[in-house]
This record gives structure tokens, sequence and C-alpha cells, in this order.
């Protein structure tokens, strides 16, 4: 009987070990694993327990929860003009979110360190759990001049601006566009269904354009070749004269570089401002001849390209290219060839610009406060590089001032205000109408705001003679008016 007693001991022992050992190893070893595993359904209904925080614009509320009826689900996610701020917002669906919604998430659910004595003191009252107010720097009044001008052209494309001085983005619009209140319900089926929809759209509306999709910036990016050409030597300004012939031959080609439409540029030798005015080809060309590989690529990474950017939503690196021959570097230097820009980017360059040659670091979110008001954390507007001299970003500015008054861009003219831009038009390469582009920033002398427009393929009724002149420079007029009260 002993014996019997002791085998069922060691048994019962055995067996209270091995489950000590499995809680231990499901408590800690696979507590994460499980925690995330999409059939623990106690997450599922916990991420609507708690009162998540706004997203506020311009004093807006873009983004809230709102409590509902359900049992097993306490709140809701809303959101106020869906479509104008889903790039902004984006979403919050049963297993995921996107742009400010996942980026800030832990201070929106309240789960955030910032947040410990704001719990603290909720714990101690005995109130809710909220999450955390996040305040973004769009202007409201510049995000829908934005998304109203870019719907109008009929186009897929982009839009953003920046506050030159501090770099807060002011307007942040890609379209197509989508509701991100179809990818926030609780009924998962539905969600799931809506995203595959979305995600298999060719027209990619989930895609923020701004940040996360490069193009080749075309004749835009020639302000970085006179850049470069400037800062080279100091002597340089808008009334130096270059060569400008109708075809530029390509060192070791049996190519030649043409103007755009194969016309001549003035008299064949122009000046630097001429040759901005009407973006000729071939004088740029000759430019990055002259500069050779290095010293463009250092100037486009004094601009910022190649830096790993988050706003806080991560932004997809631009690039020069890499090093390959002259011909190359000629066709880069006008915005062709392996030349990539996200709008972004652009924004930037017509930013560092307008603000004596300083980049400051683009930022979306301005501030946080706590579900009291109180202040969480407040932006700090940073310095990313000094691209260029204040005297050379003076010489640029007078040169961009022309090409609105005098060039190619006079459709983005705003009465009672010196503006400064440069148009583009850049071969998309898949046979369709060109890209249209257009950078900016004004009031010239003192610039409030800097931005970019794309408009992909062109513009409705203009097809492949599409240049940013027509298309995207009337896109930008909108925006320009918006934040400058005009």
């Amino acid at each position: 009987m002993n014996k019997t007693l002791k085998r069922a001991a060691v048994a019962c022992l055995v067996m209270f070990a091995l489950l000590m050992i499995n809680v231990n190893i499901l408590q800690a070893v696979r507590a994460e694993e499980l925690s995330g595993d999409s059939r623990n359904t106690r997450n599922y209904y916990a991420r609507y327990a708690i009162e998540r925080g706004r997203i506020v614009a311009g004093g807006k509320v873009i983004a809230q929860s709102v409590e509902t009826e359900s049992k097993k689900f306490r709140f809701a996610r809303e959101y106020p003009d869906a479509k104008l701020y889903a790039h902004v917002t984006g979403f919050f669906s049963p297993e995921s979110e996107s742009a400010i919604e996942r980026s800030e998430n832990d201070l929106l659910d309240g789960s955030s360190a910032d947040l410990l004595l704001r719990r603290s003191i909720d714990l101690f009252t005995g109130e809710p759990t909220k999450g955390a107010n996040v305040e973004v720097t769009i202007n409201p009044k510049a995000q829908k001049a934005a998304y109203d001008a870019l719907r109008n052209s009929g186009k897929r494309g982009a839009v953003v601006a920046l506050d030159p001085k501090t770099g807060a983005i002011l307007a942040m619009v890609s379209l197509p566009t989508y509701d991100p209140t179809e990818l926030s319900g609780t009924e998962k089926g539905k969600v799931f269904t809506r995203y595959d929809v979305l995600a298999k759209d060719k027209s990619q509306p989930l895609l923020n354009r701004t940040i996360g999709q490069t193009y080749p910036p075309g004749s835009t990016f020639k302000v970085v070749t006179m850049a470069a050409y400037l800062e080279d030597d100091s002597s340089r300004g808008p009334d130096t004269t270059i060569e400008a012939p109708q075809q530029l031959p390509l060192p070791n080609t049996n190519i030649s570089l043409p103007n755009y439409g194969g016309a001549a540029c003035g008299s064949g030798q122009v000046t630097l401002k001429f040759a901005l005015e009407r973006s000729c080809n071939t004088p740029f060309g000759k430019m990055g001849l002259e500069l050779g590989y290095d010293k463009m690529k250092e100037q486009t990474e004094k601009f910022g390209m190649g830096e790993q950017i988050a706003v806080p939503m991560s932004v997809a690196q631009s690039d020069f290219g890499e090093k390959e021959d002259q011909a190359a570097v000629a066709m880069a230097s006008i915005g062709q060839r392996s030349n990539r820009m996200t709008p972004l980017q652009m924004a930037m360059i017509a930013a560092g610009i307008g603000n004596n040659g300083t980049v400051m670091k683009p930022y979306l979110v301005n501030k946080i406060t706590d579900a009291k008001g109180d202040s969480v954390d407040e932006a700090k507007p940073e310095e990313l590089s000094q691209a260029v001299s204040p005297e050379t970003a003076g010489k640029l500015s007078e040169m961009m001032v022309s090409v609105v008054n005098n060039g190619t861009a006079n459709l983005a003219q705003v009465p009672g205000v010196q503006v400064a831009g440069k148009t583009g038009t850049a071969e998309s390469g898949d046979r369709a109408a060109p890209h249209a582009w257009f950078i900016s920033f004004a009031p010239a002398e003192d610039p409030k705001v800097a931005l970019a427009v794309i408009v992909e393929s062109g513009a409705a009724n203009v097809g492949a003679e599409a240049t940013g002149g027509h298309t995207a420079a009337p896109i930008a007029k909108a925006v320009l008016e918006a934040v400058l009260n005009k």
C-alpha cells in the first residue's frame, strides 16, 4: 500500500512540476506570441475598451473615439472628413493601424510611459484610462485647398506643403484616397474584405504618395543642379552666361540631349536666369557634366537626400542614383535617369532655398496633451542641413521668382505676392503621359509656405504635352492662397 501511495505521490509531483513548467512557458516564454495571436479575442475586445485620444488639426477633430451601444465594443473610431485626412490619420482596424494611428499608438491608447503619471492619478481617483490627444501641424484650409484642386485635375498625385522656417507639414494630400472608417470597424470580416479590395486596387489608394512614393523629378530638379553650379563658384549669378545649344551631345554615346520639344534655347548663349525661366535642358546637362557626379551627389545630400527621415511616419528615401557614366550624370542633372524623389523631398528643397539655404527637419506632430489637456510633449523645430549658403539661396530665389513672373509658371502667380517656383515635366517610362511637377515658396522675400505638387501622367485634356506649368502650378496657387489668406 505504501508503495502505491508513494507512486501516486511521485506521479502527482511530476504532473504538478510539468504543470508549473507549462505555466511558466506560457507566461514567460510564449506570452508575447500568445498575446499577439489573432485568435486571442481578449486583445481584440481590449482594443475597443479604451477611449483613444483625439487627433486634431488646427483645432478641428479629425479622428476620435465614440461610445457604442455594443456590450463587447465600448468605443469605435470615427473620422470626420475621413477622405480628406486619410493619409494623415490612417486607420485603426481590429488588428493593425496606419499613419498617425500607428506611429502615435501608445500615446493614443494611453499605454505610453510618458503617460505614467496620468495613469497613476486616474488609478487613484478611480477614473478610466484615456488616451492622449495628438495635435498635428496640418493647416485645414491648406489641406482642403490642396485636396480640392488635385481632385479637380481628375488625376492621381500628391501635394505636400511645409513651413520653411520650422519644417511643420501644413498639407499632406495623396489621391486617390480612401475612407479610414471602413477599415476601423469592429467586424473583422467586413474590415478585412474592404482592406483586400483597397490593397489590390491598381490605383493604390492606401499609398501615401507624399512620403511613400518616389518619382523622377524632371525639371524641378534643375534648382538642385543650379544650386551646385552656383556653390561651385561664388562669382556666378543670375546674369552669368552659359552655352545652351539646341542639342547637347552626350559623351561616349551617339545620342544627344535635346531641349523640351526639340526647341532652341534663346540664342544659344543665355543667362542662368533665362535657362531656369525657360527650363532649357541643354545648359543644365552641361552644368552636370562640368560638375561631375561627386559634386552633384554631394549637393543632393546637403538637401537631405539619402537621409532616413520620419515625420513620424517613415519616408521613402530619395536618391540621385548610382555613379554611372557622364551621359547618365547629364540626364540625372535634368531630373531623369535614375534620379528619384518623394514629393516631400522636393518640398524640402524649395523650403531650404526659401529659408536662406537651411533645410529644416519635416514633422507632422505638433503637440501631445493628456486627457485633461495637460501638455505631454511639444515639437521643437530642428535644422536638418545647410544645403547652400544664404548668398546662393538669394540668387536661386531671384531666379525662381523670374520663373513665375516671366517663365513657365505664370499660372502660379498670386496677386500681391512674389511667388518663387519651378515647373517640371518628368517622363514616367511606362508610355503614359509625363508627370507634371511644381515646387514653390512664397512670399519669396519672407516665405510662410513651401510646397511640391505632382500630378501623375499630367492632367485631363493635356495628355503628352502636359507640363508642370499647365497642371501642377494652378494647384500650388490654390494652396498658397489658402495659407496666405489671399
